[in-house]
């Protein structure tokens, strides 16, 4: 005992308690500091780790260096050195007191000023959520780490996964794959990537798969600080890639419900295993990627792969579905016959729909599909519906029933399913230039333009031909004949049609010469020319000559055909009744009234 007592004092005599106590103060402030700023500064998510284990590996570094050394006038000497007489370890004690004290005043005042901190974003989040405001959220397409970069359908395909999860939650507003995607192997800032998307979050990650393991990282970053509000590592067996992913979304969705104040219950109840096997699954990862590259080779292989994945697995409905829309997109980038692929669309996407009736994609499918093949909008009208109840959330479903309240008269109702396609995928082509199109319906110029030239910025040359109607609008016609050249240029037509057409607009002697090369090309031209062209210049006749020619071609710009104000006249027209019965429009309008603006005359029907 009193070899315990006489230990204990030479410990205090020596400061190797005060020095434990200092360290131990010092040590804490810095482990706080660390995981409160490390993530701020984008450090690695091991960096704070890192200073942990080296603080705890320098507490005996410090013990024994207090132990076995002493501070004195002269320096530091070994403690054996020191004449006890001469020693000024009290001294040195008092110093320690005072080293001591502040650091922990300053540990005090940062747990005071953090905790305050964060008790007061807590009750702005409060507020923020009283008022309302939207919690958002982009899921960036994870990067492939893997050796082979032929992976890298494996790390697109967890991404899409997770946002499908995601977009779940009621509540949480969640960026479409193809805005989110456009970020893909770009040096954008997570800032910039929110103000681009209008999100409050991103959720980024990586994916190294190799051999039968996989790694994968995920974190959620706020793009209002640019800081990491939650990360994390899943190191798993290949095999088990089902209970990867129900695993991950389960974990990434209760960090979301944290940090964004989402419900989890209504997520995870959606996060289901679209199927049990794993050779399926992958055909299926693999088909998606290829099909959302576009382009006629890589749908063709998309097809391909689908169709192996619903070999293997006949009751894989996400196959079924993603395998329609592969057949309806086929024909927009090649020249596969329309009518073969649009009726395999109709047959899988039913097929599809058998196995699970909540795929929005597939009664999308199908009411393009009633719309486009059959002219039957009507029924068009209960598959858009559906698929929106389904997925309130999908942009597709969306943006497709944008373009059929277009087809049919609704432009006010139109806008509106046109704007919430673009609150969720700003940055598809696509939606850009239906809010073009729907906007000029509406005679709303300024808005024209503006997503016209959005469309064109997104590297769609479809922009560039709105720009022309857009400054003809405006009666700009220099601005038009301009990008008329561009146009024809990048089109690679010797003709150079559109350029006619604009000269033609500018000067009346040359309108002869326009209509009789239009006469030999009119219907090769596409009716979203000809039909506008000639409609310009009174030709009638062979303006509804051309729609009637190949109609399926005629519904794809239907919208603007039928309604931008420049054709007036052609929905005045005697044959207009005829165009819109054989389009099923007269049909629609018996069951939902006629649009404004529209009337009859006995059978016939004219539209202002």
């Amino acid at each position: 005992m009193i070899w315990r007592m006489s230990f204990f004092e030479e410990l205090k005599r020596r400061n190797v308690i005060r020095v434990a106590i200092a360290y131990a103060v010092a040590a804490w402030l810095m482990i706080e500091i660390s995981a409160t700023t490390f993530p701020m500064l984008r450090l690695p998510d091991w960096s704070a780790t890192l200073v942990t284990v080296l603080l705890m590996i320098g507490l005996p570094v410090a013990l024994i260096f207090a132990w076995a050394f002493e501070l004195t006038p002269e320096g530091i000497k070994k403690e054996k050195d020191v004449d006890r007489d001469h020693s000024i370890t009290q001294l040195t004690g008092r110093k320690l007191d005072f080293v001591i004290i502040a650091a922990l005043a300053v540990a005090l005042v940062f747990f005071v000023s953090t905790h305050q901190w964060g008790e007061e974003q807590a009750g702005d989040s409060d507020i923020a959520d009283a008022a309302g405001e939207e919690q958002s959220v982009a899921v960036l397409a994870f990067v492939n780490m893997s050796d082979d970069p032929g992976n890298e359908y494996f790390s697109d395909g967890i991404s899409e996964e997770l946002l499908n999860v995601l977009v779940k939650v009621e509540g949480l507003r969640v960026a479409s794959r193809t805005s989110s995607f456009a970020f893909k192997g770009k040096d954008t800032s997570i800032t910039n990537i929110g103000k681009a998307l209008d999100v409050r979050h991103v959720l980024e990650g990586s994916v190294r798969k190799a051999g039968n393991t996989v790694r994968i990282t995920a974190q959620l970053i706020d793009v209002r600080t640019d800081s990491h509000l939650w990360s994390a590592t899943y190191d798993r067996e290949l095999e088990d890639i089902f209970a990867i992913q129900d695993e991950i979304s389960a974990q990434i969705v209760r960090a979301l419900k944290i940090a964004l104040g989402a419900g989890e219950q209504e997520a995870m109840s959606r996060a289901q295993n679209p199927t049990e096997n794993l050779e399926a699954y992958e055909l299926y990862l693999q088909g998606r990627y290829f099909w959302q590259r576009r382009g006629e080779d890589n749908i063709r292989r998309a097809i391909s792969l689908f169709e192996q994945a619903t070999t293997l697995d006949p009751m894989f409905a996400r196959a079924w579905s993603s395998l329609a829309a592969a057949h309806v997109t086929l024909p927009n980038y090649s020249d596969a016959p329309m009518e073969k692929h649009f009726s395999l669309a109709v047959s899988v996407a039913e097929k599809a729909l058998s196995l699970d009736d909540s795929l929005a994609e597939a009664h999308a499918v199908l009411g393009d599909m009633a719309r486009i093949q059959d002219k039957q909008p009507v029924r068009a009208e209960v598959h858009y519906l559906r698929a929106i109840a389904s997925e309130p959330k999908n942009a597709t479903a969306h943006l497709w029933y944008c373009e059929h309240l277009n087809m049919v008269g609704r432009q006010h109702d139109a806008l509106i399913e046109g704007q919430i396609a673009y609150r969720l995928d700003p940055l598809h082509r696509g939606t850009n230039a239906n809010l073009a199109a729907t906007y000029w319906e509406l005679g709303d110029a300024s808005n024209f333009v503006k997503y016209s030239t959005a469309v064109w910025a997104l590297d769609n040359s479809a922009g560039l031909y709105l720009q022309i109607w857009a400054h003809l609008h405006l009666g700009e016609l220099d601005q038009a004949l301009v990008l008329a050249e561009q146009f024809d240029d990048l089109a690679d037509n010797p003709i150079n049609m559109v350029t006619l057409f604009v000269e033609a607009m500018m000067d009346a002697a040359k309108r002869p010469l326009f209509l009789e090369t239009l006469a030999q090309h009119d219907v090769a031209a596409a009716p979203s020319f000809s039909v506008p062209a000639y409609v310009s210049f009174g030709q009638l006749d062979d303006a509804h000559r051309v729609a009637n020619a190949d109609l399926e071609e005629f519904i794809v710009d239907a919208g603007w055909l039928l309604w931008a104000p420049e054709l007036k006249a052609f929905r005045q027209d005697p044959q207009f009744t005829k165009l819109a019965t054989d389009l099923g429009l007269v049909e629609y309008w018996n069951e939902f009234g006629l649009p404004a603006g529209c009337q009859r005359a006995g059978d016939s029907v004219t539209c202002d």
